[in-house]
């Protein structure tokens, strides 16, 4: 079956339609990558137990380390492949990768170590080290990238509309001016603040046998150090070891990272929406590629469609890392099965934040102020600076200002630039105040902003 056969048949958008925007997922959240980090954490933990004092490993040869390491170094699909047909036999997918080691062992003629790979653990102390930094790994070099992209191309639109006054709009109607570029800052800073969050979260694994005691490791060789050792291993691989657990990690700080993952989904659909709205409004336009169409109906139409793509998939992806945050630190007692299928599911959402992001991204790049309205705008709503003039006014103890404004500006769509002077020459206050109430318009009333 050819690829484009292959992405038209996919039953996921993930895999079929959007299969260009996260084809790199695939390095870890296929089966045949979690495959590849499960033979990854068995071989290296089997090179630190070559490193304690079993007496069985003082014939365990530098090269032979460097032989056994290839078996993850030189992993490949065909190695995928014989793994998943021993869990066909077994119908056990953690002892199918153990087996393959054996038999990989027995190649390099080193059958004498071979019970000490898998030594002492359960599939969960597999299971919770592979999982955790297929998460790791590809939040480092896929998530991450992206948030810094986008994080950039926010910083350039603040830079370029920094200096671009316009009316701000609450509970859709006009309000105090803002300019354009700080209204994108908002965004930018906010980000910036759960992505540092975000990065601090630690990477946990669960390693520690059967019920999480190191029982069989203690019971087989109690004069070593079992937990100082783990805690090692699994500094040594990336992660933070959970302790004390039951068989399988508790999963609160992966839940948190889908919460603060969740949050960030969040800021970007408000930003989403807002753009759009702006877009529907002629604050923002589109650049118009000449090769595509908007509507199959209306010639015309330029639609924010990678707004609203990212929104919808952002949407999705939030309510699957709820779920996840809030089904995997739940398991019956010791363990149960059901973090095995939810867990395989991780790259789902990560996935739709990928597409998300990269539509947003796009779609951010296409876009473009329309100073001309904007400018229509701030000409046409001069009642907004009936805040400062009131707020002068009450500086200079003149009675009941905010009344005075709100009889002439509520509601009153005749206020014009002439009607606002005009009420300021009529006002018993000082030529000096009424100078400085004069010089006030909505494209100078920026607060802090104005010398930014």
């Amino acid at each position: 079956m050819s690829d484009s056969v292959f992405f038209l048949k996919s039953i996921s958008p993930i895999d079929g339609r959007y299969h260009n925007k996260t084809s790199e997922f695939s390095n870890y959240f296929s089966e045949y990558a979690l495959i590849k980090y499960r033979v990854f954490i068995e071989v290296q933990y089997f090179i630190e137990l070559s490193n304690t004092d079993i007496k069985i490993f003082q014939s365990l040869t530098n090269n032979d380390k460097k032989d056994i390491k290839s078996i993850y170094d030189n992993f490949c699909l065909e190695d995928a492949v014989k793994i998943k047909e021993l869990e066909k036999e077994i119908n056990h997918d953690v002892k199918a990768v153990e087996y393959f080691i054996k038999m990989k062992f027995d190649e390099l003629k080193l059958s004498k170590f071979k019970e000490f790979i898998h030594f002492g653990l359960t599939s969960q102390d597999i299971n919770n080290t592979a999982v955790p930094l297929m998460l790791k790994d590809s939040m480092d070099n896929v998530i991450s990238l992206c948030y810094k992209k986008l994080i950039n191309e926010l910083n350039q639109i603040y830079s370029k509309l920094k200096d671009v006054a316009m009316i701000s709009r609450t509970h859709g109607q006009p309000a105090t001016p803002t300019t354009f570029g700080k209204e994108f800052k908002v965004f930018e800073v906010r980000l910036l603040n759960q992505i540092k969050s975000l990065n601090k979260i630690p990477n946990n694994g669960k390693f520690g046998g059967a019920s999480g005691n190191l029982n069989a490791h203690y019971a087989a060789f109690p004069k070593i150090n079992w937990d100082k050792f783990s805690d090692k291993f699994l500094e040594r691989i990336g992660l933070e070891r959970s302790k004390p657990t039951t068989q399988i990690e508790h999963y609160d700080n992966m839940a948190s990272k889908f919460h603060n993952l969740s949050r960030i989904n969040t800021i970007l659909i408000d930003m989403c929406k807002d753009i759009w709205h702006y877009i529907s409004i002629n604050y923002l336009i589109q650049k118009v590629n000449k090769q595509e169409v908007g509507s199959s109906a209306m010639p015309h139409k330029v639609n924010p469609i990678d707004f609203e793509n990212a929104e919808g998939n952002l949407m999705i992806a939030n309510s699957q890392l709820i779920f996840l945050a809030e089904k995997l630190p739940v398991s019956r007692l010791q363990r149960d099965l059901t973090d095995s299928t939810v867990s395989r599911n991780i790259g789902v959402p990560l996935s739709h934040i990928k597409i998300a992001l990269d539509s947003l991204i796009n779609g951010l790049k296409k876009i473009d102020v329309n100073e001309r309205i904007i400018n229509i705008d701030l000409k046409e709503n001069w009642a907004v600076v009936s805040e400062a003039i009131q707020t002068i006014l009450r500086r200079e103890n003149i009675e009941n200002p905010y009344e005075i404004l709100k009889d002439l500006t509520r509601g009153n769509k005749n206020i014009n630039e002439k009607s606002i002077k005009e009420f300021i020459n009529g006002l018993p206050v000082d030529k000096s105040v009424k100078k400085e109430l004069l010089l006030l318009s909505p494209e100078n009333y920026l607060g802090n902003l104005k010398n930014d």
